[in-house]
């Protein structure tokens, strides 16, 4: 009997005994280790950037820090999001003329740095034609976290977007002047930032809307088909585009040929145009209260400059700068005008146009009913018309802000240019002014053509942005970006740019995180 209970443990042992493949250890892991390569301006396009290719034998992601010349305040640094053991990145942010310093770590997904490497990367000069920079205040503890984007139009053909950092330096430029595609960009009022991190223009000189990476380089197009570029696109937040157009076959009713009149929106994903606003229908083509164009072939009766989207009830928003501010539905029927009430008649549908007209409020939210202030001969303390505007914004409140240029009264006034915020109630058709700054500064900051303002919501300040000071005063000729406090008015932020004789710099500029 015990015989046999021998003969049944033996094997039973045994097996129990047998390594299994579970058991076997794993083999130690490998030390990291990469293989880090750069090329500076691999376009052409962009000097100051570089192209960084990475190959390692684990997977990470990548950190680069490029060293700031003025303290950690001016050090440009980004953490791309992609685990993977072999990436291409972009480097941003470089100094021209420099041999900048940049340091590369590779990351676990704890961001535990595996790896880490610094670089010398020496970049050339900034291309010849480049506005003069003049730093007057800077407190970047206080302004709006990111680079300033100038849309700069003071060099020669093609235009040359530039960013400055919060001391005035240049840390990004595009230079087309040898691309086969955009040798003679014109994009007038500017570049923005896409939605999706890439930057986006139109180009008069092509009639097309391009889209761009970092460095530069063209990722899609859209040919505008029988319409010609001008002045402004904007992207919706469905991705599709709202253009400032000119239409190469409309006529004023007199029979002479105008232009910079038609909004159109351009489907992002067949280019396909989906809507016309004809600007001709909904106001008058008449009027020539502002300036008066009749005889002219073809005619500017209107000058379209700027086109946004409200969102809150499916509108667009056009700047008219010889004629209003207009809001209109998708049947081009008119909400409201925002303008001195003076010379106003029917549109093409038979619309009376002062049934839309909004009627100013004062401080005390009861109506402005003096005749000289509605018809914009003189100012109510509480209020101002806006004169030959650009640049309109929606608000987080809702408010409309807008650059108002100036000249201003049809009376006669002092120059000067502002940027406004207006609340305006659409179901009783009023409008208050709220807040304002650049009276106070008078021929200083007066641009009556071009420019910009933008509400920078994380630190509530405002870049208020002449772009064309051309006084008679030569020290004050040129351009400024000017960051103010919101609730305050302290100025935080201002730099003076100038270039010779060209006075006109930039028609936009924007606050934006280098990065997207």
């Amino acid at each position: 009997m015990y015989r046999l209970i021998w003969l049944f443990a033996l094997p039973l042992l045994l097996i129990t005994c047998r390594p299994t493949p579970d058991d076997t250890p794993p083999p130690p892991p490998a030390d990291p280790e990469w293989e880090v390569l750069f090329t500076i301006n691999p376009t052409g396009i962009n000097p100051l950037c570089a192209k960084l290719d990475i190959e390692a034998n684990v997977a990470g992601k990548v950190n680069i820090e490029v060293v700031g010349q003025d303290g950690e305040a001016s050090n440009i640094v980004h953490t791309f999001s992609e685990m993977a053991a072999s990436q291409s990145v972009p480097v941003l942010g470089l100094y021209p003329d420099y041999e900048n310093t940049v340091k590369v770590r590779f990351l676990d997904e704890e961001n535990n740095e595996l790896l880490q490497k610094e670089l010398m990367m020496t970049t050339e000069a900034l291309p010849e034609y480049h506005p003069n920079i003049t730093v007057i205040t800077t407190s970047p503890e206080k302004m709006e976290p990111g680079l300033t984007l100038i849309s700069n139009r003071s060099n020669h053909s093609p235009n040359r977007p530039y960013m400055i950092d919060a001391f005035g330096k240049v840390r990004w430029i595009l230079d087309y002047t040898d691309h086969p595609v955009l040798g003679n960009l014109y994009y007038d009022v500017g570049i923005e930032r896409l939605q999706n991190g890439n930057f986006y223009f139109g180009d008069a000189a092509n009639d097309a809307i391009y889209e761009i990476d970092a460095y530069g380089e063209i990722v899609n197009e859209w040919v505008l088909p029988n319409f010609g570029f001008h002045h402004n696109v904007q992207e919706k937040p469905d991705g599709n585009f709202l253009v400032t157009a000119n239409h190469y076959s409309t006529y004023h009713q007199n029979g002479n040929q105008t232009k910079i009149d038609y909004i159109i929106e351009i489907d992002r994903q067949t280019g396909a145009v989906l809507m016309e606003w004809d600007l001709k229908e909904s106001l008058d083509e008449w009027r020539t209260t502002l300036i008066n164009v009749l005889n002219d072939d073809p005619m500017d009766w209107v000058h379209a400059n700027a086109v946004i989207y409200d969102e809150s009830d499916n509108t667009i928003i056009v700047s008219c700068q010889r004629q209003a501010v207009v809001k209109l539905d998708y049947d081009n029927n008119v909400v409201w005008v925002l303008a001195p009430h003076h010379g106003w008649g029917m549109n093409r549908k038979g619309d009376d146009l002062n049934d839309y007209l909004l009627t100013p409020l004062d401080a005390s939210a009861n109506p402005i009913t003096a005749p000289d202030v509605l018809e914009g001969n003189v100012n109510h303390m509480d209020f101002e018309w806006n004169w030959y505007q650009h640049a309109p914004m929606i608000m987080p409140n809702g408010n409309l802000m807008l650059f108002d240029n100036g000249p201003r009264n049809f009376g006669g006034s002092p120059n000067y240019s502002r940027a406004v915020e207006y609340a305006i109630d659409e179901e009783a058709m009023t409008i208050r002014q709220v807040w304002q700054y650049g009276k106070e500064r008078g021929l200083e900051t007066y641009s009556f053509i071009v420019s910009d303002v933008d509400f920078l919501p994380k630190k509530n300040n405002v870049l208020f942005c002449p772009g064309y000071c051309n006084a008679n005063n030569i020290n004050i000729r040129g351009g400024r970006v000017i960051e103010v406090d919101y609730a305050t008015k302290e100025v935080v932020f201002e730099v003076f740019f100038n270039l010779g004789v060209l006075d006109m710099q930039f028609h936009r500029a924007e606050r934006l995180s280098i990065y997207p």
